[in-house]
């Protein structure tokens, strides 16, 4: 079952995101059969981001919490608040999924 998970960073940790960014990245390939969409929230000019948003297909809120908990960003103690969310899927890459 989907659920969104959204993150934000905290207050100047830019350069700690920068840091462990290659290691987050490889912890979501591991993970990109469960991963329906992800990526940073930036900027509006898009220099800087400040937090991430996870659609993500697990099998129940557990599972969905352990995926965020392991994530090398949470590990390393970048998130200032997590938030899960159970999610329905209404419309994905352009289709109609209900």
């Amino acid at each position: 079952m989907p659920y969104m998970i959204e993150t934000w960073d905290k207050d100047g940790h830019h350069d700690l995101r920068l840091e462990v960014r290659d290691r987050h990245l490889a912890y979501l390939d591991a993970h990109e059969q469960s991963l329906l969409a992800c990526g940073a929230k930036l900027s509006d000019d898009g220099s800087f981001a400040s937090g991430g948003l996870y659609l993500l297909d697990v099998d129940d809120r557990d599972e969905a919490q352990s995926f965020i908990q392991n994530d090398p960003f949470h590990e390393a103690g970048l998130f200032q608040r997590v938030e899960v969310t159970r999610w329905r899927k209404a419309y994905l890459a352009g289709k109609r999924e209900i």
